[in-house]
């Protein structure tokens, strides 16, 4: 009998096992399931969470509109912006309107519209057939210089209105040519629906045919309501009396919620435990899936996402596009006790490069174990959930947070059934027939912002390096 030897190419003989035989009857050593989804979230780090009892969490802050300044003030909830009724008498044809249920009726009817840089709002001639409002951007007045030559004559922006003659004189035409110089939001009442609250309304058709001064009501630098308090007096003086007024249509935000339905069959329950719980781990990844899309939705939420909520008036723009140092102490000053910019990481290395360029290397904080960017002491969070555009351009968010210290917080709700972390639970939902288990996770949470400068941006901030 002959016996033929197997080949091997390393020109010897094997005389032991090879690994590749013996792993097969071996218990190898294994790692958890790995997800390269998870992200650092350091902005669900960062926030103090409160608790909120009930699901919804009012912020009640103190009345403040400044009447007499010139400048129409408004309300942004969640992306919609409404003026202030009483606002409304910045308009000198309705100064002397002190019914602030027919000025609240006349707010109701303004419609909000975005415009892109170069739209013709308005053309010279044209019968006026809207009032606008400007919540925010920029619109350019062009008209005819002393020599026939088309020149700006000036500027609209942020409180500004125009088209305030429609109001008094149904003949009123636009004496200039109003173009939008930036992406501009703006209110609008048409001709159409100031005719049908005057008809609705008698009273004012005959408040628009006077036009009367109104003082001033007394107010803080903030455009609060004044508190009279007296002090430095002797005697027995008449003192002020005197109240703290609030807005009477304080903002609610409700929890949202992220969940999923996780779905295991009972063979791999029963049969493949060791060395790692399926269903732990299976939990575990959904969890961490569920996290990614909280922290989503706290950056980019219509309804209370950061992006969306920042007052119009704590948004500023870079100079040049790249975010330079100059842009960031901009930013920085907006507010008292900034606690963190939020950025993307390619808005970071932006940044970095531009204090490359200046000579500025800003001194890294620690936190918690890591060394983070900063810049003038605050540490700079890296946040991928900021979305970046297809020009390259994304924002980089500047917030004081806490409820004290009147900030920016997360809100969520603990002790909830079934509570498997903190306003996250999971709640079995049977065994089917077909022997698929079902648990449902859900996770509640949102995030408030106290008051307007509590949350900055800076907005089209260039991302892409840029060509000597």
């Amino acid at each position: 009998m002959t016996i033929e030897l197997p080949v091997n190419t390393d020109n010897h003989v094997r005389k032991t096992l090879s690994t590749t035989a013996a792993h097969q009857l071996a218990h190898t050593t294994k790692s958890e399931p790995q997800m390269q989804g998870i992200s650092s979230r350091w902005l669900t780090r960062a926030l103090p969470w409160v608790q909120v009892h009930g699901g919804i969490y009012r912020v009640n802050r103190r009345l403040t509109h400044t009447v007499g300044n010139g400048e129409v003030e408004f309300v942004i909830d969640g992306g919609h912006a409404r003026v202030i009724p009483m606002e409304l008498q910045e308009l000198p044809q309705l100064r002397d309107v002190e019914d602030e249920d027919v000025l609240r009726a006349l707010a109701q009817r303004f419609e909000q519209r975005v415009v892109e840089p170069g739209t013709v709002l308005a053309e010279f001639g044209n019968p006026m057939d809207q009032v606008l409002l400007i919540v925010h951007g920029k619109l350019s007045k062009i008209g005819t210089g002393d020599y026939g030559e088309t020149t700006k004559l000036g500027m609209l922006a942020d409180g500004d209105y125009f088209g305030d003659d429609m109001l008094v004189d149904p003949n009123a035409i636009w004496p200039v040519t109003v173009r939008s110089a930036t992406h501009t939001t703006l209110l609008s009442l048409p001709r159409t629906a100031l005719d049908q609250i005057v008809e609705e309304i008698p009273a004012l058709r005959e408040q628009l045919e006077r036009i009367a001064t109104m003082p001033a009501k007394a107010q803080n630098k903030h455009g609060e309501a004044e508190i009279e308090v007296s002090s430095g007096h002797a005697g027995e003086p008449l003192l002020q009396g005197t109240f703290v007024d609030y807005d009477s249509s304080p903002r609610e935000y409700e929890l949202s919620l992220a969940q999923s339905v996780l779905r295991v069959h009972s063979r791999v329950a029963d049969l493949f435990n060791e060395p790692h719980n399926q269903i732990e781990q299976q939990l575990r990844l959904t969890i961490e899936a569920l996290y990614e899309r909280r922290e989503n939705d706290l950056v980019n939420n219509p309804d209370f996402g950061l992006l969306h909520n920042c007052d119009l008036k704590q948004r500023i723009y870079t100079e040049h596009g790249a975010p330079t140092p100059d842009d960031m102490d901009e930013l920085l000053s907006m507010r008292r006790s900034t606690k963190l910019f939020l950025a993307h990481p390619k808005a970071i290395a932006a940044f970095g490069r531009e204090c490359n360029k200046r000579g500025l290397y800003p001194d890294p904080v620690e936190i918690n174990g890591h060394r983070v960017p900063s810049w003038r002491g605050v540490p700079i969070y890296p946040c991928g959930k900021i979305p970046v555009s297809e020009n390259q351009t994304t924002s980089i968010l500047a917030m004081r947070t806490g409820e004290k210290e009147q900030g920016v917080i997360g809100l969520h709700q603990t002790g909830i059934p079934d509570e498997y972390e903190p306003s996250l639970n999971v709640r079995f939902k049977g065994i089917d027939d077909q022997s698929i288990i079902s648990y449902l996770i859900s996770c509640y949470y949102s995030a408030a912002v106290m008051v307007p400068d509590a949350l900055g941006i800076l907005d089209n901030v260039l991302v892409a390096r840029q060509s000597d």
